[in-house]
């Protein structure tokens, strides 16, 4: 029951001061469960992050689950799930609730604007992170390319482009006889 709590503050506690998605998590994530409690290793994240883009939902909360799951089971999933949710429901229903005075209050759009560049700043950070673990050779850096090209100049959804990557991993791999470490 300890560990579940446990598992619990630390998405919350995360939750509570990330802005901008899953992606401006990463960083954060990182620094809280590799390095500080050492639940698991930085790739072992990064493959969570890569099959939560390819899932319906949130990305976040497909990675507080998938790490609360590793960690406790289908309870564990369960409150880390709940952890990351937590701080949204109560800053969204305080903010719903004042609405009207929060939108025109130059404090208000100041602190957001701020808040967007920070948030800038914490999705590069994670960008970078993931192209140093991701693109390790000439046949990431192809798969990269047309992934990229996919996105910006055709209407691909990134799940094709998710499912289509993976497959050409596979393949790739199979036939040149070697997997990736």
């Amino acid at each position: 029951m300890r560990e579940l709590w446990e598992i619990f503050v630390s998405f919350f506690k995360m939750s509570a001061v990330t802005f901008g998605g899953g992606y401006a998590m990463l960083p954060i994530l990182q620094r809280e469960i590799v390095e500080g409690k050492k639940w698991m290793s930085e790739e072992r994240i990064i493959d969570y992050y890569a099959v939560s883009q390819g899932l319906p939902g949130i990305i976040a909360i497909n990675v507080a689950i998938f790490i609360g799951k590793e960690r406790k089971g289908i309870p564990g999933g369960i409150a880390g799930a709940l952890g990351i949710v937590g701080p949204c429901l109560f800053i969204i229903t305080f903010i719903a609730a004042f609405l009207s005075n929060f939108q025109d209050n130059p404090i208000v759009r100041n602190a957001f604007a701020g808040i967007a560049v920070c948030v800038s700043a914490l999705i590069l950070n994670s960008v970078i992170g993931l192209w140093k673990k991701g693109v390790v050779d000439k046949t990431g850096m192809v798969v990269f390319a047309i992934v990229f090209i996919g996105m910006m100049f055709t209407g691909l959804s990134p799940i094709v482009l998710i499912v289509a990557s993976a497959i050409f991993g596979i393949l790739s791999r199979k036939l040149a006889g070697g997997v990736v470490k």
